[in-house]
């Protein structure tokens, strides 16, 4: 078993679950190239897995389409959408051995025994589980029992794979190591795959494609370095990065092409000003784009503590009634209680509208610059 026999693209058009009076996806439109691995990020209840069940078959879709292959599913049962899901719990059946699991689905569908015995033998050889076929759940690691519960959706043979977050069981080391074979798993069998997580880390390392979601709507989709460096709304820069984004609340000072942040003011460029005056707007700014200055000249903040990571540092820290954060190399001597100074580079920041959350850049012309020249940063100072 080298490949999947067939792949899958997939429209969701219009899309909406409701349960009673409560809404949980409110007019959910995406699409997904057949061979695609699809990441859905958001918090818990942004309807993420409940989306996913919904591709699957397993909640009936109150109103839109879903099409897989471009044939309408909303009717269909689970067993005839082409569909394989993994749990996050495994589901496996604890009074029979990993083979008997692997190949639960082609014994139902009345296989012949040789030839389920020789598919059974070859997933197993795929996820790394051939000297296990004999024992029980209960005999197995976490990752062992989720490579079953994957082996027993790859034997099916699936146009799609579906992945309801399989890793949030297993500790950390594990989930690094199963998040690598996830993704050597999609690219040798060349199936289309969706995986729902709350796990930034996890998205941003398996997705061809991210989906961000909030609150039953879609926020943004791209791939996942373009959403961490361009997020199309404030929700999504909170969201995504490890610290999060600063974000200031400010607006556009009337009779200059900067905003405030504190005591300072950022330049920006005047066509963007001209546009934004007496906007309120928030701005953010990336904790790994400040730069911190220890030498007490130009200090507008006090180290409330410092979060040491190994291979460097994340402080955070108090200006005036606003925090941040900022990631310092182990080279930088500063400690809790200090004064600091930061340096704020105006092409990393970011503007946002404050009313509606979106990005400012993409409700006008993309192309405007964000940064004037000469102007490469902003110096923090009493």
């Amino acid at each position: 078993m080298n490949k999947v026999s067939k792949m899958a693209d997939i429209d969701i058009r219009a899309v909406r679950k409701s349960y009673g009076k409560t809404q949980t996806l409110h007019g959910v439109d995406l699409c997904f190239a057949s061979g695609e691995f699809v990441v859905i990020l958001g918090p818990s209840g942004c309807g993420k897995s409940t989306l996913l069940r919904m591709i699957a078959g397993l909640e009936e879709i109150t109103a839109g389409e879903i099409a897989i292959n471009r044939r309408v599913v909303n009717r269909l049962e689970p067993r005839e959408r082409g569909c394989a899901m993994v749990f996050q719990n495994y589901a496996l059946y604890p009074h029979m051995t990993v083979a008997q699991n692997i190949g639960y689905a082609l014994k139902v569908a009345s296989v012949p025994k040789v030839e389920r015995e020789r598919r059974i033998k070859e997933t197993a050889k795929v996820v790394g589980l051939c000297e296990y076929l004999t024992r029980k759940p209960a005999a197995l690691s976490g990752g062992q029992r989720q490579r079953v519960a994957m082996a027993r959706a790859i034997i099916r043979e699936p146009k799609v794979f579906l992945f309801d977050e399989p890793l949030s069981n297993l500790d950390a080391k594990l989930r690094v190591t199963m998040r690598a074979e996830i993704r050597k798993l999609h690219q040798r069998l060349s199936a289309t795959s969706i995986f729902v997580t709350h796990d930034q880390v996890e998205a941003m390392t398996l997705a061809d494609k991210l989906v961000v979601m909030n609150k039953g709507h879609v926020e943004q989709v791209g791939q996942p370095l373009d959403i961490y460096h361009r997020p199309a709304s404030v929700f999504v820069a909170s969201f995504i990065g490890s610290p999060a984004m600063n974000l200031f609340d400010t607006r556009v000072e009337v009779d200059t092409a900067s905003v405030r942040i504190g005591a300072a003011q950022v330049p920006i460029d005047p066509a963007l000003a001209a546009r934004l005056r007496g906007r309120d707007l928030t701005i953010g700014i990336r904790p790994e784009q400040c730069v911190v200055l220890p030498d007490g000249g130009r200090v507008p903040a006090k180290i409330d503590f410092i979060e040491e990571l190994g291979s460097g540092r994340v402080v955070h820290a108090e200006m005036g009634d606003q925090t941040f954060a900022a990631v310092i190399g182990e080279h930088v001597n500063v400690r809790a209680g200090d004064r600091i100074g930061l340096e704020l580079p105006s092409s990393q920041l970011h503007f946002f509208d404050r009313d509606s959350g979106r990005r400012i850049d993409m409700e006008i012309n993309s192309s405007v610059p964000q940064q004037v020249a000469g102007a490469s940063t902003l110096a923090i100072a009493h």
